[in-house]
């Protein structure tokens, strides 16, 4: 791909909130501003271009955003003289030409189809100094942005859409209507890009999706998401994770495959959302709770040590007492090794916020913190049942608060910390699989020493 020069030797800032998705577009937004000659700084402060790629998910993302783009106002300019400021990801979607209110400081919209259009519109924003919003949410220009130049995070992991857009319509969910209907990369398509990350020496891919289980379903007439985890675990590649994974979609064939390819880590994440069928019918989730429960039922049959989390809504309309200790129960029962648990947000233009709910504020925020108090015992009780193990750990760099401690994951996907060992330095895990030897289990992570050497 020939990308236009001329925005050479500006500097760019990347921002990014919410889905693995936004991470992966994120990537892509970066290898092109580097192609275009930009240069990558740590701040948006510093930087010509920052770039923001949102989610609309929750109502906090919304005026969490407008507080960041407000900020860039009373920042000193930058050594051009001009910042432009980009909003990208699902909020400019859903607002497009309404980005002008939304945010007033905003500079240029693009969409989750138009990430290859950015530096088209960055340039015509300058070329106006910024005087009129540029705005592209056409569709489509790139259903996946993988023919595009990447920046890795990390050169050892790699996030691979398979498949984008979800066809659900959750009632409280707003994916559907800013990312689209399910669309899926051709079965090959996907395996020899993961051929082509392995020989570049990625050790980990994460394949992508609103919901993987589907994959294929639009392009082959069934899903083939059973066969591309074993296509991809015969391409040499160590690790495998996936995610988001609907639980009606998750197969027998599926739970098989996981269990029978090696590369494919341990670890789950199945929203259940709720454990009240008749919060999960208002939710049009298509699934009750003994369904799920016999789901999680048969996956741990297959794989008795798996590390199984989950998402959980508090407070959706009209949910009872009952319905709350049923989802309470519905945790204990499934055994999750973690949960990310939220406040029900509502979402303009999804049948959920239409539903008046009388249930107080203090009523819900109570039963929350009565869920966050169960999943975090929950987490430490299965942390704990760790100690004294050795495992395998990807490092992945140094710890936030000591550059003398490594952290990385293990195949369970829990955080491990360790002390890098006498004579040795980070260059020589970083990167590499390590075994560390579980001394301590804390509630989110665990701390350990090395026991191997790196490979």
């Amino acid at each position: 791909m020939l990308l236009d020069r001329s925005l050479s030797g500006l500097t760019y800032h990347v921002r990014t909130f919410g889905c693995q998705m936004n991470f992966h577009d994120s990537e892509r937004v970066s290898g092109l501003l580097d192609s275009c000659g930009c240069l990558e700084v740590s701040e948006p402060e510093d930087a010509d271009i920052v770039v923001y790629m949102t989610c609309c998910v929750r109502e906090k993302a919304d005026t969490h955003l407008q507080g960041q783009i407000s900020s860039m106002v009373s920042a000193p300019a930058p050594s051009s003289g001009l910042r432009t400021v980009c909003v990208g990801g699902c909020i400019a979607q859903r607002e497009g030409e309404a980005m002008r209110s939304f945010a007033p400081n905003a500079d240029v919209v693009f969409g989750t189809q138009a990430v290859s259009e950015l530096p088209r519109l960055i340039e015509a924003s300058r070329a106006e100094k910024g005087e009129h919003l540029e705005v592209d949410v056409e569709e489509p220009y790139d259903s996946f942005s993988t023919d595009l130049p990447s920046h890795r995070a990390q050169k050892f992991h790699a996030w691979v859409p398979i498949m984008t857009g979800c066809n659900n319509f959750c009632s409280y969910c707003i994916v559907p209507y800013v990312r689209g209907r399910e669309r899926s990369r051709a079965f090959e398509e996907v395996v020899d890009e993961v051929r082509s990350l392995v020989a570049d020496g990625v050790r980990e891919v994460t394949l992508l999706g609103q919901n993987v289980n589907s994959y294929g379903r639009d392009l082959y007439g069934e899903p083939r998401f059973a066969e591309l985890l074993r296509a991809v675990g015969k391409t040499g590649i160590d690790r495998i994770r996936f995610t988001s994974s609907h639980p009606k979609d998750l197969t027998d064939e599926t739970i098989a495959a996981m269990a029978e390819t090696p590369a494919v880590m341990p670890q789950l994440h199945l929203a259940a959302q709720s454990g009240s069928t008749d919060v999960l019918r208002r939710m049009n989730r298509k699934y009750s709770r003994e369904e799920f429960l016999g789901l999680v039922s048969r996956i741990k049959k297959a794989m008795p040590d798996i590390a199984l989390s989950t998402d959980l809504i508090v407070g959706f309309p009209l949910e009872t007492e009952q319905d709350f200790e049923d989802t309470l129960s519905l945790v204990r029962e499934a055994g999750f090794s973690s949960a990310y648990t939220f406040i029900y947000s509502k979402r303009p233009g999804t049948p959920a916020a239409k539903i008046d709910d009388p249930t107080p504020r203090e009523v819900i925020q109570e039963r929350f913190d009565r869920l966050a108090k169960l999943v975090q015992e929950m987490s430490w009780r299965y942390n704990q049942a760790q100690a004294g193990r050795d495992v395998a750990v990807l490092v992945e760099g140094p710890s936030k608060k000591s550059a003398e401690v490594l952290v990385g994951h293990s195949p369970e996907n829990v955080t491990v910390h360790f002390p890098i060992p006498q004579g040795r330095s980070a260059s020589d895990y970083i990167g590499s699989i390590v075994d560390v030897h579980v001394d301590e289990a804390r509630t989110w992570y665990l701390r350990g020493t090395v026991a191997s050497e790196p490979r």
